[in-house]
Order: C-alpha cells, then structure tokens, then sequence
C-alpha cells in the first residue's frame, strides 16, 4: 500500500469506570501495509487474544501480498507488468472481492473515484517512483490521463481480471486499507467477541461498546499543515459503524507555495485543489467509507454532499479552507460531532 495514503486518525482513550464483570480491555497493534495497526477487544480471555492475533497477522499478510502496489510479487503487480489485451489474470478471493466494491465505487462516483490512476500516482511522486525535483510537464499527463479508465478492466466470474487496453494498471490503496479493517472484524465476530475497535493507518471499525459500556469516541486529527497527530479537531461516536477520513494535509509537497497532495482528480491528472482539505465518513463497511472519502475529495464540497445526503446509513463530514487559512465544517444531515 503507498505509505501513509490517508489521515491518521487518534483514537481517545477513556478513564474506564465501569466494567463488564471481569473482562479486559486489549490492545493489540503491529505494522501492515506500510502503516500501523490498533485493536481494542473487550474480552475475558487471554488465551481468545494469543489465538486472534496470529489469525490477524496472517489475514493482513495475506491481503497486503495481494494489493500491495510496493511488492513486485503481489497480484496487483503482476497485473500492472501484465501488457496483454483479453489474457485472464487469475485472482485471489481478497482481491476479487476489492475489485467488486471498487466497480461499484466507481459508478457510483461518476469516476470521481478511479483505481486505474496508478501511472499518474507515480508520475506525481506519490509512488514507487522516485519524487523529482520539479512538477510534471502537461503534455506528460495529458499522455498518461489518456489511460485512466475503470472500464478498461473487466472482472469475470469473480476470479479473473482482463484488460481492455495494455497500458492499463491500477492502485487500490484508497481502498484496500478499509478492506483489511473490514476482514479484522469479521474474523474478531467469529470468534464470538463484540465489543471491538479495529483500526488501520487511520481506518476505523468500532463494534459494540467499550468496557465501560459507552460507545467508542473517535477523534478526528486537525487539518492543519505540520499538526501533532494527537491535535483533535472534532469528535464522533461509533457503535457497529465505520469511520474513514482522507485528507490533503500529510502526504503532499509545495512547489513555490503551492500544495500539491497524494489525492489525484482522475478526470483532470492533477491533485484536488478545490478548497476541501479533509473528508471524514461514517458508513456501513470501512472498505466503502475509505473510498468513498477520497472520491468526495474529488469531487468537493457541493456535490460530495448531495451524493452523501442520497445514501442510506452514510454520513460525511467535510472540512475546507479558505483563502485566509480558516476552517469551515460542512456535514451531512445525520452527521454527529462534538467539539474536543
């Protein structure tokens, strides 16, 4: 996965008053996906712990040896290096499963959001490729926009994937991130454990409640150039719900003042520059939260907000700043916050 893709996201730690019976309250974290994980599980046992640590370390594994656009084994490229037209490309249940919500993503966004942008993702230095010392030539990404296209790659029966056009390769690292907190808690509900918090690299899925039986608060990190990943901006409660943010605010770089960040416009080859600079949402599934954050971005504050508004059980919360350097919030009609 490109490293740190998304907005971190602090998770609030709690003075725990109360208790269900004897049960703890553990964290578990690692690294995967050239990021870190955190996960919280409310549970007695400290033999269930030892047991779901190595199933999870051995589910990331697996996914980020699928979609890992960094490992020159991992199916997505070896699909990339793939320049056949027509040839099926066999695939794993992990990555079928990706390319599905990505397709419904796409069409959902008006391709606002694409998978397919990975060759501008490196011309722009957000990459594999080594960041230049200078800004792309237009005539450089007129060339390679002419290749962004979602459609150009058909998946077949669930299992294989085609290209349309040689030229094509794709990056799922705006989505793949919320896939894996998606599969963490599937794996942390069978083994009959519901009260939970899976987080990675910013990420978040909450189920039930914390140990002192409120529902988990998340703090949302300040846009703010150059902020401590602990300054909080606003706050949320989650109960069986997830929570993703992209913003413009840490992986990017400045050309004589200009920012220009890792969120590409797939219709333009350019970084987003339309005044939001961070797109928290709450949904169903982390996989379609975390898309659906960087598509908003794209596609700004007006009509990120009426696609919002049209879907059930989603809500967004979108941050932009002026010409002055001051925040203003814009939320969806359901969306919930506190002031930290």
């Amino acid at each position: 996965m490109t490293k740190s893709i998304k907005t971190t996201i602090y998770i609030l730690v709690a003075i725990f008053t109360a208790g269900f019976g004897y049960a703890k309250e553990t964290l578990i974290s690692g690294q995967t996906m050239g990021t870190t994980y955190h996960i919280k599980v409310v549970t007695d046992s400290s033999t269930k712990i030892f047991d779901i640590r190595e199933k999870i370390d051995k589910q990331l594994a697996e996914i980020n040896k699928s979609m890992s656009t960094y490992r020159k084994d991992s199916e997505i490229s070896r699909f990339n290096a793939l320049k056949i037209v027509g040839q099926r490309f066999e695939i794993s249940r992990n990555f079928a499963q990706v390319m599905i919500e990505s397709k419904k993503l796409y069409k959902l966004t008006g391709g606002a959001w694409d998978g397919s942008i990975y060759p501008l993702v490196n011309l722009w230095g957000f990459g594999k490729s080594e960041r230049k010392n200078r800004l792309p030539t237009k005539e450089k990404i007129a060339r390679l926009l002419r290749d962004v296209d979602f459609d150009n790659i058909d998946l077949v029966g669930d299992r294989y994937l085609l290209k349309k056009k040689a030229s094509i390769s794709i990056d799922l690292a705006s989505i793949a991130k919320g896939y894996a907190v998606d599969k963490v808690a599937e794996l942390i509900k069978k083994e009959d454990i519901k009260n939970f918090l899976v987080e990675i690299g910013g990420e978040v899925y909450a189920s039930g409640v914390k140990k002192d039986g409120l529902s988990w608060r998340i703090g949302v990190n300040r846009p703010r150039k150059g902020a401590p990943y602990d300054e909080i901006y606003k706050i949320v409660t989650l109960k069986d719900k997830a929570f993703a943010t992209s913003g413009d605010y840490r992986n990017f770089y400045e050309v004589k003042g200009k920012r220009y960040s890792h969120i590409l416009n797939p219709r333009t080859g350019y970084p987003v520059a339309n005044g939001v600079v961070s797109v928290s949402i709450i949904a169903g599934t982390c996989t379609f939260a975390d898309g659906l954050a960087t598509a908003v971005m794209v596609m700004g504050r007006k009509n990120g907000l009426e696609l919002v508004n049209r879907l059930d059980g989603t809500e967004c919360l979108i941050v932009v700043q002026d010409k002055n350097g001051f925040f203003k919030d814009f939320a969806s009609r359901g969306f919930v916050f506190e002031n930290p």
